[in-house]
């Protein structure tokens, strides 16, 4: 009974852990996803800005 008990417990913070690890790497996934896109975002940006000072002609 005792061993069962243990089993129970250990089995619990296992799952317990792994909701965690989970949850957390969900908002990893979140953050890195914005952080991909204001990279994006000031890429584009910062390549206007060069276009625009240094008179490269548009296609």
């Amino acid at each position: 009974m005792r061993a069962l008990l243990w089993i129970v417990g250990v089995v619990a913070g296992v799952l317990i852990l792994l909701g965690l690890l989970l949850e957390a790497a969900r908002w990893l996934l979140i953050i890195g996803a914005i952080a991909v896109v204001v990279l994006l975002v000031l890429a584009f940006l910062r390549g206007r800005g060069v276009v625009r000072r240094e008179g490269i002609p548009r296609r």
